[in-house]
């Protein structure tokens, strides 16, 4: 059996508190990267050997094939149904493509749970819709790290309750994902950009982005913050993917689109080649915004402005996952999603009704919590100054123009710069702090620090193998005294 982490046991507790409580719909809520995955599988296994029916429903066949593995880990016997799949499958367990299954469920026996990944697509008048009407007595349980509609409306046409995960900060300084570094614009000139089902228009996004100055700042951007790593673009379209590539394959990179188009060999080769280290950039649109994992993905470009939090969200997550060879995430925000959405490590209010609620004006409309600086364009928390430049900004807001396109690293007001290790183990034990305090534990600082010391042990061990010096749980009391000094910026008196 997988042996859980101690916010994903939690989860599965809090979900199985929830049905107790006579909820029949329940949406779960973690980030991307913590396993999700994991959780529900860990729910199935257990409900398997009590001879329950399970539906696990997704709509990718990178999905499928990543919950049945997880399914086999954790030893339960399932099918899968996809469009290949003849007939009805008889396990008790069905791994199905919900665009397979709205076809042939009405020959379907009644199932005991439904559970949905990536559940921001459920709403009454989808195939996800339609798979729980169709089978009206079972409890439903959904996945997602993003709980609102891309329009942005809330979940509450189809969960009554909703069970809320760890948050990406406090996943981050765990050290179960990767630390972010964000290098945004100002946002582009989008004016002449509509709108449709809650996002922009593609074609006239297309038209927008697919410039010389956009393309070649990706390139130019990627060359000079994170030259020869692994980078996924997140285009406009299926030509701004291709263009994108081709761009980046004319000044030396190895580059390859993909987009849902291609037969399943060809996809399954471009992936093959960019897992394996052949390929450095991966240019698409939507196909790898969800359900693609590849821990060692080490950038996200963002050249698709977005008005979806979600999609925001979703595409980070792609590149801070964790992984041996990988110190930092480095996020190339092209399109300005920072200063429209805010840090992907933020910390939100979510809500079944109305999805994402923090931070809402006066008109109900939602209010970003960071600013855009007119003078260098770097993106950080609202303050009357601008951090990184020393800008003072005018009582009357003035509105930000798009000049060439420039990059600078950014972050928030009171954040030390994660671009340097003293910072990275500052901002780790802040957020460490809190976490310990919200458990009610003795002495939140202590245990902060030595988490973060048993983190450095980790990768000191990964690096240099056995060590000669003698060492307490891995390091030297030299190392835990520096690190100490760099984390809380003075000496300790007594390290135990």
């Amino acid at each position: 059996m997988v042996q859980l982490r101690d916010y994903q046991e939690s989860a599965v507790q809090a979900v199985r508190d929830s049905f107790r409580a006579g909820h029949k719909k329940t949406l779960l809520v973690s980030p991307t990267g913590s396993g999700k995955t994991v959780i529900f599988s860990y729910i199935a296994a257990g409900m398997a050997r009590n001879n329950k029916r399970i539906l696990i429903v997704a709509h990718r066949r990178e999905l499928l094939k990543q919950i049945s593995g997880a399914l086999r880990k954790v030893g339960v016997s399932h099918a899968v149904l996809s469009g290949g799949t003849p007939g009805i499958p008889i396990a008790n367990v069905v791994v199905a493509s919900v665009f397979t299954l709205v076809r042939r469920m009405k020959m379907m026996k009644p199932f005991d749970l439904i559970i949905g990944d990536e559940a921001h697509h459920f709403t009454p008048d989808s195939s996800w819709g339609k798979v729980v009407a169709g089978f009206p007595s079972a409890r439903v349980l959904g996945v997602t790290a993003t709980p609102e509609r891309l329009d942005g409306k809330g979940m509450g046409q189809m969960f009554d309750d909703m069970v809320m995960g760890p948050t990406v900060a406090e996943l981050t300084a765990q050290g179960f994902l990767s630390h972010a570094v964000v290098y945004a614009p100002s946002a582009p000139d989008l004016g002449s950009v509509g709108t449709r089902m809650g996002d922009y228009v593609s074609k006239q996004l297309e038209d927008a982005m697919d410039k010389p100055i956009i393309t070649g700042s990706a390139v130019k951007h990627y060359g000079k913050y994170a030259d020869g790593k692994k980078a996924i673009a997140f285009c406009v379209s299926v030509k701004h993917a291709k263009d994108v590539a081709e761009d980046f394959r004319n000044s030396g990179y190895d580059a390859v689109h993909i987009d849902g188009g291609m037969d399943d060999t060809e996809r399954d080769g471009v992936l093959k080649a960019f897992e394996d280290g052949r390929v450095q950039i991966l240019t698409s649109c939507d196909l790898v915004s969800e359900g693609f994992d590849l821990p060692s993905v080490e950038v996200a470009i963002l050249l698709r402005p977005t008005k979806s939090l979600g999609l925001f969200l979703q595409q980070c997550g792609r590149a801070i996952r964790p992984h041996p060879d990988k110190e930092r995430t480095i996020i190339l925000d092209h399109a300005g999603n920072t200063a429209r959405h805010g840090f992907i490590d933020d910390e939100r209010d979510w809500s079944l009704a109305d999805g994402f609620v923090a931070n809402r004006g006066k008109d109900g409309e939602k209010v970003v919590s960071v600013r855009t600086c007119t003078a260098c364009f770097a993106v950080h928390k609202p303050s009357p100054s601008c951090p990184v430049c020393g800008h003072v900004y005018p009582v009357v807001a003035r509105m930000v123009k798009h000049v060439d396109g420039e990059l600078v690293m950014t972050s928030r007001d009171d954040d030390p710069d994660i671009s340097t290790q003293e910072g990275l183990l500052q901002k780790q034990h802040r957020v460490l702090t809190s976490v310990a305090r919200k458990r009610g534990y003795k002495n939140p600082t202590q245990w902060a620090f030595n988490v973060i010391c048993g983190q450095e042990a980790s990768r000191l061990a990964k690096k240099m193998g056995m060590r000669d010096a003698q060492t307490t749980n891995g390091l030297t009391a030299e190392e835990r005294a520096a690190i100490w000094k760099m984390t809380m910026g003075k000496t300790q008196g007594s390290i135990r």
